[in-house]
């Protein structure tokens, strides 16, 4: 049996009747672009995250660039953030003219670490960007402390993690700007690219609103230049599937998750994802930590006996050839580095078998059980 990271067949499969029936009303109906359905699933995912305005995009890193616009942050400002994250993150930082600060995680949630955020504010430090990397929730209690004292913006990247909580309260709720990516290995997904941004604050939402569309308010009347980042109805067809599914999808993920940590906990040399008692988790990826040096060759163990897996990821952001130019180096943030070498996420999608958990766990006990 070959078992991947991910797989959205089964998935697929559960609901294709009803994808497929809401795909051809759309076909049927003509209003490819922004129809009915688009505005349908702002107002639900609303209701499901219970926050005033969603308004959808065309991806996880529109949101992100679009919320920073609308907060009207760009050139000479900076937004403090975390290495340890994908590049869309800082690639919308950039696009807006912002320039990143980078702050190193904490070694057991892999998140930005809130203890190392004040050192890095100056005078030109406008938003605090944390990622809920993984599905688990950053500190969102000590962060918005830090904000609220400072007078900053907080911009949530909840790309892997609809749905966390942390209080309570579900990410991308607790911010200024949530953003969500609906990318098809997300747990809400949708088929192609797509994205939402969240906000309880109407003036950012109306700015978030038309800038997706070209800067404007009315149609062929243009304020600012703006961007084409709208939700395919297609997509949105899809995604009022998904949406009812996502706390039962999110759950099996958290039974995966403890299965995984039940079977895993006696390897001495594999330290096991945690989630703080205030947060709950989405259970995006469960990554854990390989601290022999082995990595590599477990990986490559797992994949010789079918099963999959990936780094996510292999270099941080403060070493990647883009930002060369804000004079990082080596052993500057000794724990994203450190995990870059260490982490490596186990297949996990709400569909994994029991079988294939069983798998999953048995082969990595024998890899570690090889390097003996």
């Amino acid at each position: 049996m070959n078992i991947p990271p991910f797989d959205a067949t089964t998935q697929y499969q559960s609901i294709a009747a009803e994808v497929e029936k809401n795909i051809c009303a759309v076909m049927a109906a003509g209003r490819y672009i922004m129809g009915p359905q688009v505005k349908e699933f702002e107002t639900q995912f609303a209701q499901y995250l219970d926050v005033e305005n969603v308004i959808s995009c065309n991806s996880g890193t529109d949101a992100l660039h679009l919320a920073l616009r609308a907060l009207k942050i760009g050139p000479g400002d900076e937004v403090i953030t975390t290495p340890f994250t994908f590049i869309a993150t800082t690639e919308a930082i950039g696009i807006v003219g912002a320039t990143p600060v980078f702050v190193d995680v904490d070694l057991t949630t892999y998140n930005i670490d809130p203890e190392l955020i004040e050192a890095k504010i100056t005078e030109r430090t406008k938003a605090i960007l944390p990622v809920h990397l993984y599905g688990r929730p950053c500190n969102m209690t000590a962060i918005m402390e830090i904000a609220h004292k400072h007078n900053l913006k907080v911009i949530e990247d909840c790309a892997q993690a609809t749905g966390a909580t942390w209080e309570g309260i579900k990410v991308g709720t607790i911010g200024d700007v949530g953003c969500f990516s609906f990318f098809p290995t997300k747990n809400l997904g949708c088929f192609g690219d797509g994205g939402a941004i969240a906000t309880a604050d109407s003036e950012i939402a109306e700015r978030v609103e038309y800038l997706r569309r070209h800067g404007g308010k009315v149609k062929y009347h243009h304020e600012e230049l703006g961007l084409n980042s709208r939700l395919d109805t297609l997509q949105a067809a899809v995604l009022l599937v998904k949406l009812p599914y996502l706390d039962q999808w999110n759950a099996a993920r958290g039974a995966i998750a403890d299965y995984y940590i039940s079977q895993l906990s006696q390897i001495k040399d594999i330290v096991l994802p945690t989630v703080a008692q205030e947060g709950k988790s989405a259970w995006n990826q469960f990554t854990i930590r390989v601290v022999n040096g082995q990595r590599d060759r477990v990986q490559k163990t797992l994949k010789e006996q079918g099963v999959g897996t990936m780094v996510y990821y292999p270099i941080p952001l403060h070493l990647q050839r883009v930002h060369a130019n804000l004079g990082y180096f080596l052993g500057s943030l000794p724990i994203s580095e450190q995990l870059s070498h260490e982490v490596l996420s186990l297949p996990m999608f709400p569909e994994l078998s029991t079988s294939a958990q069983k798998i999953v766990t048995e082969s990595v006990s024998q890899a570690f059980f090889a390097l003996i």
